[in-house]
């Protein structure tokens, strides 16, 4: 996933959705990425498990001192897919109804980070 994420000013950012994945084995993505790539590394990841969405956003505390928040990305992304979350400014997570509004969540979550890591 790394030799694919698009890089923002000097930032890895991983975008992508998991289907049939649960929050923690998301957040365990996460961390495996975390562990080849210590820094400048930020990650949306969204899954479609049994009907609801599961989206966890991610950020290496580099990323989160350059404006990344997660917990801001992944509530913005939350609220397209009919649902709510939050966390820290490293990690959260966020819940949802809408499967068909995954690949918009995930296209908005990567304009805010884009923004930030540009602002």
């Amino acid at each position: 996933m790394l030799d694919g994420a698009e890089e923002i000013g000097g930032v890895a950012v991983i975008v992508r959705r998991m289907d049939g994945l649960e929050a923690a084995q998301l957040r365990e993505v996460f961390d495996q990425l975390k562990s080849r790539r210590q820094s400048g590394l930020a990650a949306v990841l969204a899954s479609v498990h049994e009907g609801r969405v599961t989206l966890v956003a991610a950020a290496t505390p580099d990323v989160v001192a350059r404006g990344v928040a997660a917990g801001d990305v992944v509530k913005a992304a939350a609220a397209l897919v009919g649902g709510s979350g939050g966390g820290r400014k490293d990690m959260a997570q966020a819940g949802g109804k809408d499967p068909s509004k995954v690949q918009e969540a995930l296209d908005a979550a990567l304009l805010i980070i884009t923004k930030a890591l540009q602002g």
